[in-house]
């Protein structure tokens, strides 16, 4: 675990979930100042390249390359020096991967004192039913407190995990480590605390900004609904509203 670095609460994290560049520095061009913490997926990084993440760092922001590494652990290794050569303030490994990869990613993050190791516990696309599928037994929210606490054993700074799980893993975890939330949504009236609509993008397991904060997520993660809104910066704010 990295204890070199302070670990703020209760952060917003933009998606740059786009197919190239130019959209997601539009995206960012509109938010401004507002925003100061942004999240490179596969996708992004894939037809962009690394450069927007060291771009985005030397502007002052934070970026969260969400790799969901899950390698040998020396590729991991490798992939996570390189996203601490970025600048890069968070990077992803799998939990499904077991101990020897999360441990690599963390021992090569020692090199970057403001890198953070999460590890992702259950995609928030699956289900009870997929994980059935895969031989997985256990419903989602064991098989998150399982993988967790081999996150643990390993270092990792903290685990990404859906809104719903955010209360059972703050009273595992304590209230040091990070629980970064994807799968957040707006309320129906455009707010950050009302039902789940907001745009959910493919995550089955959702939740409220609100109730995310409030069971115990460090960080949450908000894409679509701050992207494809008329007015990105209000959405912004409105999610902060919820802290």
């Amino acid at each position: 675990m990295n204890t070199d670095f302070p670990f703020p609460g209760r952060e917003v994290i933009v998606a740059l979930d786009f197919g190239d560049r130019r959209a997601a520095e539009e995206l960012v061009e509109r938010l401004g100042d507002a925003c100061g913490f942004y999240k490179i997926g596969l996708e992004l990084l894939t037809a962009a390249g690394p450069g927007l993440a060291r771009d985005l760092v030397e502007r002052g922001h934070e970026v969260f390359l969400d790799l969901k590494l899950f390698e040998i652990p020396n590729s991991v290794a490798g992939a996570v020096r390189a996203a601490g050569a970025l600048g890069a303030s968070m990077v992803t490994v799998h939990g499904m991967g077991g101990t020897g990869i999360m441990a690599a990613a963390v021992e090569a993050a020692r090199e970057f004192p403001r890198l953070r190791v999460l590890a992702l516990t259950v995609v928030t696309s699956m289900t009870a039913g997929d994980l059935a599928d895969i031989g997985v037994e256990a419903d989602t929210e064991k098989q998150v407190l399982r993988l967790a606490r081999l996150a643990v054993g390993a270092g990792c700074d903290g685990v990404i995990a859906s809104p719903g799980e955010a209360g059972v893993l703050r009273a595992l975890l304590g209230p040091e480590r990070l629980i970064v939330t994807p799968g957040v949504t707006l309320g129906p009236d455009g707010g950050a605390g009302g039902g789940a609509d907001g745009g959910a993008g493919g995550h089955a397991r959702t939740g409220t900004a609100q109730a995310a904060f409030a069971a115990g997520a460090s960080h949450v993660v908000v894409g679509r609904s701050i992207a494809r809104a008329a007015d990105p910066v209000a959405a912004l704010r409105r999610v902060r509203a919820a802290r």
